[in-house]
Formats: structure tokens, sequence, C-alpha cells
């Protein structure tokens, strides 16, 4: 009997784009800024979500007067 080779089973890594560059990445815990391929494509998206231009979709976040103006009317008892 020979021993069995489990080498032949592995996969290759995952491989996925960089999602600021689009360069294609190994998913491994080698890199430290996966999902993106270097440091300067992480810090890139970062700033984009800190200008607001990344944005996740959905229903406007309520602006401060309008919290309050809620808060008020819910003391009140709901009462406009």
């Amino acid at each position: 009997m020979t021993p069995d080779n489990h080498d032949d089973d592995k996969q290759p890594p995952l491989e996925v784009a960089c999602p600021e560059c689009r360069k294609k990445v190994v998913w491994t815990t080698d890199n430290p800024y996966r999902p993106f391929c270097s440091k300067r494509c992480r810090l890139l998206d970062l700033g984009a979500w800190a200008e607001e231009s990344h944005r996740i979709a959905g229903e406007p976040a309520m602006d401060e007067a309008d919290l309050d103006a809620l808060i008020d009317r819910l003391e009140r008892g709901g009462q406009q």
C-alpha cells in the first residue's frame, strides 16, 4: 500500500480582483492588504469612503434637526 498523496487534492489559491485597480490578487494570509493588491490601493479606497465617494445604498440618514423633531414628537406622545 502506498501513502495517500494529498498534494494532488489541493486547489489553487483563490484569486480576486483588487477593488481599486482590478489587478488579480491571491487571497492568502501572506497578503496583509487583501482584498487589495497594495497599501496604496487600500488607502485610495479608504479615502473614497472618507470623502463619501463610496456609499452604501439605502435610505438617506436623518439629519440632526429631523431626529430632534422626531424625538420631540415622540416625547409628546406621538402628536404633532
